[in-house]
Order: structure tokens, then C-alpha cells, then sequence
């Protein structure tokens, strides 16, 4: 690079150089004619102007043969002059030096940097820009590598990310960086020394926990598919057998946030059937037995039923299904299942397939448009409920408990899953099973009817144990298990052990994620 500017450092002194002696010449030959129009040494100077930029006033003309082949030097080097100028204002506007150029007048508005361009970065962008018009969106990555342009306002910077960082100079809010490549964050050049820089990263993983530092943030792809499934296609109450064939990161996620979320009744007793490899599941959830049925039915609790046959072996199952979900990690061989069981077998509940992109006249989810939203991946809406969970449960307990930036990873995820059942308690609340989305006046209603109906001791009572029902999935799932102390190293708690041996004070506690309602709905309406 210093050789590089070493080269065209003395190439602008040569030519410097030569031209100021052309000027030099031009001078003394003509100067020294008595006929001739150039007499001073700005008069030569003008000339050449009006020659290099081919302007032609013709007021000054050289008479000497010195002069005249100085002139036809300077009517050269005039079409090269030209030539060069076009081709640099071309190379101008058509490089990153513009754009560039053009993001410092534009350091107010919202900044949102994508390392790489794809079919996931071009879904949130694309969220991104419907809500807010005047985004900035970056692509880290030259435009002329992907034949088809964005429906939406963007450009492609493959300058450093802190070049385009300092550009924003800290004005207005933090430039937002996603990594949208599975686990891209830990190979990605771009993703070196983000923790220096003024910025909010989301880097997409397929494992660890949600926060790196300070800064950097991760997302799951595979949970957001399973929080936005359960979310838009809510278990119902008819709803006693569900059938989910493959059981690969979709499967898995699906699974999850089933045991997680899926709480209706404290006397609920639904049989998950699934179909694909769950040793390691298993084994990684070996207290799944204290709260469920493992291979078995039962007219108590939830069953699961694992199997390892091919699920065409199960053709009675699949009839007296009421669900059957398709999620396959690999999208052909999820089609092909589902035209397989759609020609050749008899079902009567409904077929939901996992599908990157929609898919008319099939019930399908997983779209990378409901996926990659800012939404699912900041988890702004998600993250503030939960904020006020654990604040309400602060208030509602008599011993010392943690704030939310005190909490480990753990204890967020705790108050993040009771946050995700709020959508589960409104409809339970106002016995509306069409209900597929938390609103500002749902949560308000189901408040309301919370207030109406809580002063009755057996109502109350029957909340309680549904919210003591959903917090004891989450311990067990993470294998904690019954402590006469709360201890997190051992993975042990004092109120795993029933409903019926909690202490008052310890049923109350459950009171926290019913309340949220209320608050929830002033914060939603406030935000429309």
C-alpha cells in the first residue's frame, strides 16, 4: 500500500513537473515573437487551460514552431485529460466512495448493518423497512454479487464495519449489526472486535446462550420458528393427540416450547407422539419423568411417546390425530412426507408443515417472513414483559431477590417462558380459542376478568396451580429437582415438591405472571 502511494506521489511530481515546463516553454517562445498574442507567463498559463479542458476561446493563439507544438501537446493530453476525468467521475459514482460520502447526512435515522447478504438477511431487511421507511440499511458485501436487487432502499458497503460505524459518529441511536449465517459470528472476519464498537449485535447460533457480552446478542432460527409456531397455531383445548414427525433442530424446538408453553388445564392430560431420533433429547432431559409420562398414557398428565419406527407404521395413530406437524430440518424431505401421508393414509386432524416460504393451500409455518423480524430476534416486547415479571415478583415476596441485570442466564429464561404463556392466559381467561396474537385490549379484557373472578378462593386457587403447573415444566426440564434450600449448583428448590405442600406464601408467588396482564396491556396500548 505505501508502494502504492509512493508510485503515485512521484507520478504527480512528473507530471507536475512536465506541465510547468510546457508553460515554461510556451512562454519564452512566444514571448520573444513581436506578432504574438501570448506576452506573459499567465497568458501562457491560460492558454493551456483553455486547451486542456477544450474550451477553445481563442483569444490567445501561439505563432512559433515551439509554440505550435507545445499546443498540440497541450490538444493531446486534453482527450486524455477528458477521457481520464469521465472515468473518474463513472468509477465516482458507480464505487462505495459516494454512498460513504452520503452516510454522513444520514447519521440521525435508524442504522442497520447486515454482514452478508441471503434469503434471511433480505426477510429482516424487508421487515425492517416496512415499519421504518427511513431505515439505513447496509450490506456488508459488493453489489455485484447477487444478480437480483432488493424491493427496498439499501447499499452495499464492503468497507469495514468500523469505517461505517464512525461514520454515525454516535448519533442518534446505535448502529444494529446482525449475523444472520448460523453460527457465522465465530469465523466471520467482520466480526472482529465488536465488543470495541458503539453498536448492538445479533449474531444468529445454533447453541449457547443468548448473550456473549455486553453487546453482542444471540438468536436461535430454530426457536424462533417454534415460539412463532405455538404463537399463530395455539394448542386448543379439543386438541388431546399430537403427532410430530422429525426430530432434528425444528422437531427439537417444536418439542420445547411445547412442554414450556402448551398449559391449559391443570387436568390437561395430552399425549405428544414423536417420531425421529430423541436419544440425545433424552438424555439431556432426564427428569422429564417427574412431571411426564414417558411411553405411556395417562389420564393425569401430559405423555410423551417416543418412537423409532417409520411413522407410516402408525396408521392408526395418525387418524385419531388431532395435530400432526411436519419439521423436518430438510424442507424436500418434509414435502415428501407430506404428500406421501396426504395420498396414502386417512387423517382427520390438521397437517401443519414446516416450509421456508409459503406454500398456498397447504397449512404451513416457519417462513423466513415470520422467522427474521425484529420482533422475534431483538425480542424487545418478550424481554420487557419478562423485565416486569421478575419486578412484580420482586415486590410480591417478602425475602431479597435479584433485579433483571443481576440474573444469570438461567433465571431470564425463567421469567422470559412466563412471559411467553401470557398468550395462553388471556385466552384461557376470556375462553377465546381463536385468539392468536397479544393485544392491547385482549390483555386488558383478560385482566379485567383476572380481577373479577380471582376473589374467589377455588378460582384463585385453580390459577395458581395452572402457573405452578408451568413453572414446574421449566425447573424439571432443566432437571432441577426437589431442595429443602434454593441452591443453583446443585440444581435444587424447595418448591418442587407439589402443589399441595407449598407454604401461602409460596402459592402466592404465582401471582406475579397473572398480574403482568395489566401492565402488559397499558404498555402495548402505549406503543400503538
Amino acid at each position: 500500500m505505501k508502494t502504492r502511494k509512493k508510485f503515485y506521489l512521484y507520478l504527480i511530481l512528473v507530471l507536475t513537473g512536465v506541465y510547468v515546463a510546457l508553460v515554461i516553454a510556451l512562454y519564452f517562445s512566444e514571448s520573444a515573437h513581436g506578432n504574438a498574442s501570448i506576452q506573459t507567463i499567465w497568458d501562457a498559463f491560460w492558454y493551456s487551460l483553455v486547451t486542456l479542458t477544450s474550451v477553445g476561446y481563442g483569444d490567445l493563439v501561439p505563432v512559433t514552431p515551439l509554440g505550435h507544438a507545445v499546443g498540440v501537446v497541450f490538444l493531446l493530453l486534453a482527450t486524455g485529460i477528458m477521457v481520464t476525468l469521465l472515468g473518474a467521475m463513472v468509477s465516482f459514482l458507480t464505487s462505495e466512495v459516494l454512498p460513504l460520502f452520503l452516510l454522513k447526512f444520514q447519521r440521525r435515522k435508524n442504522w442497520y448493518y447486515f454482514a452478508d447478504y441471503g434469503a434471511e438477511s433480505n426477510a429482516l431487511a424487508a421487515d425492517i423497512y416496512r415499519n421504518d421507511p427511513k431505515a439505513v440499511i447496509i450490506y456488508g458485501e459488493k453489489r455485484d454479487e447477487h444478480s437480483e436487487d432488493p424491493d427496498y432502499s439499501c447499499v452495499f458497503l464492503s468497507t469495514s464495519l468500523p469505517k461505517i460505524v464512525a461514520k454515525k459518529k454516535n448519533v442518534g441511536t446505535k448502529c444494529k449489526v446482525f449475523f444472520m449465517k448460523e453460527n457465522d459470528i465465530g469465523v466471520n472476519s467482520r466480526a472482529n472486535n465488536l465488543h470495541e464498537l458503539p453498536i448492538e449485535v445479533y449474531a444468529r447460533t445454533s447453541n449457547g446462550q443468548d448473550k456473549l457480552s455486553g453487546n453482542i446478542n444471540f438468536f436461535h432460527s430454530y426457536d424462533c420458528c417454534a415460539r412463532q409456531y405455538w404463537l399463530s397455531k395455539p394448542l386448543c383445548s379439543h386438541e388431546k393427540t399430537i403427532v410430530i414427525i422429525g426430530f432434528g433442530n425444528y422437531g427439537w424446538s417444536i418439542l420445547e416450547r411445547a412442554i414450556l408453553i402448551n398449559v391449559l388445564s391443570t387436568g390437561q392430560h395430552i399425549q405428544y407422539h414423536i417420531f425421529g431420533d430423541a436419544k440425545e433429547f433424552l438424555a439431556l432431559h432426564y427428569r422429564l419423568q417427574d412431571v411426564f409420562a414417558l411411553n405411556e398414557a395417562s389420564d393425569t398428565r401430559d405423555s410423551l411417546f417416543f418412537h423409532e419406527d417409520f411413522w407410516g407404521e402408525q396408521p392408526q395413530l395418525l387418524e385419531q390425530a388431532d395435530r400432526i406437524i411436519i419439521c423436518e430440518d430438510d424442507e424436500q424431505e418434509g414435502w415428501s412426507i407430506f404428500w406421501k401421508m396426504t395420498r396414502y393414509y386417512k387423517t382427520r386432524g390438521r397437517i401443519d408443515l414446516r416450509n421456508s416460504r409459503k406454500a398456498p393451500g397447504v397449512s404451513y409455518f416457519g417462513t423466513n417472513e415470520e422467522i427474521y423480524t425484529l420482533r422475534q430476534i431483538m425480542r424487545t416486547d418478550l424481554n420487557r414483559a419478562a423485565i416486569a415479571i421478575n419486578d412484580i415478583f420482586r415486590r410480591s415476596v417478602s425475602y431479597p431477590t435479584l433485579d433483571w441485570d443481576e440474573l444469570d442466564d438461567f433465571h431470564r429464561q425463567s421469567k422470559i417462558v412466563a412471559a411467553d404463556h401470557l398468550h395462553m392466559k388471556v385466552r384461557i381467561l376470556l375462553g377465546d380459542e381463536t385468539i392468536t396474537g397479544l393485544t392491547a385490549s385482549a390483555a386488558e379484557l383478560a385482566y379485567q376478568k383476572y380481577c373479577e373472578t380471582k376473589s374467589a378462593e377455588a378460582v384463585q386457587e385453580n390459577y395458581r396451580r395452572l402457573d405452578y403447573m408451568r413453572w414446574l415444566r421449566f425447573y424439571v426440564f432443566y432437571n432441577w429437582s426437589y431442595g429443602p434450600v434454593h441452591d443453583d449448583v446443585k440444581k435444587q428448590h424447595p418448591m418442587l415438591c407439589g402443589y399441595e405442600r407449598l407454604t401461602d406464601e409460596q402459592k402466592k408467588e404465582r401471582d406475579a405472571a397473572w398480574e403482568l396482564l395489566g401492565q402488559v396491556s397499558k404498555e402495548l396500548r402505549n406503543t400503538i
